[in-house]
């Protein structure tokens, strides 16, 4: 399923939290889909990212193959990748894993942001990352590293294809949620009923809080029984 999101469903995934969705994925059979040992770095900007996944293969890397003059060439992958990810699109990095060098840095998210993607997520490292920290678009690492990609990835030629990142399955077009916690991945063909779910669930439990925090104890509440549902639909016509 390739068509792009609705409007609807973009805003609602950007309104709620990674935890919701992984609540809902698990509803729905799905437990491995919030990448490990991935965090946030534009975390001063707390907008959310949602963005279909648009992926780059790296392989480790090998000395006689994997020099300085290879980025001579325009169409590096790794260079092609910045230049075909479409708009609105998060470009995501399988690195195996390994943080010990970089999978691109500030030139290179500049330009994906110029060209309007959604977001970069890599459980690599990212160099200049002071730097893109301070960027707009949502960026996601495994963690800081100054060395060049070079000395550990290579960059694999065929574009957008299925990939591991933080130890979760993405395939083309995955749908990629990022927020100040971490990011989560919705299989595009549940993405809608999800979206809608989530939704649905946070202004639930936004009244929830509001019993907790008005001394009602959990049992009863948390989850609701009968009684609280009934307050709960109440209080829900006057949103």
């Amino acid at each position: 399923m390739t068509e792009p999101l609705s409007t609807e469903t973009r805003e609602k995934l950007a309104s709620v939290s990674t935890a919701t969705l992984t609540t809902q994925l698990f509803k729905r059979g799905l437990r491995n889909v919030f990448l490990q040992s991935v965090s946030r770095l534009t975390a001063a900007h707390d907008r959310s990212m949602v963005g279909p996944a648009f992926t780059l293969r790296y392989i480790p890397a090998r000395e006689d193959i994997d020099t300085l003059d290879v980025f001579q060439d325009y169409d590096h992958p790794q260079r092609k990748a910045i230049e075909t990810c479409p708009e609105g699109h998060v470009l995501v990095m399988d690195c195996r894993g390994d943080a010990s060098a970089a999978s691109a840095g500030s030139i290179l998210v500049t330009r994906l942001m110029q060209r309007g993607a959604a977001g970069i997520v890599t459980d690599g490292g990212l160099r200049d990352s002071p730097e893109i920290g301070d960027f707009e678009i949502p960026a996601y690492i495994g963690a800081p590293s100054a060395p060049t990609n070079l000395i550990k990835h290579h960059a694999v030629e065929t574009l957008n294809q299925p990939v591991a990142c933080g130890g979760v399955a993405v395939y083309p077009g995955d749908i990629m949620v990022g927020d100040l916690e971490g990011v989560v991945v919705i299989p595009r063909h549940l993405a809608d009923e999800v979206a809608q779910d989530a939704f649905e669930q946070e202004i639930l439990e936004e009244f929830i809080i509001g019993e907790v925090r008005a001394g009602k104890p959990l049992r009863g509440t948390y989850p609701p029984d009968a009684e609280t549902r009934a307050r709960y639909e109440e209080w829900r016509k006057t949103r």
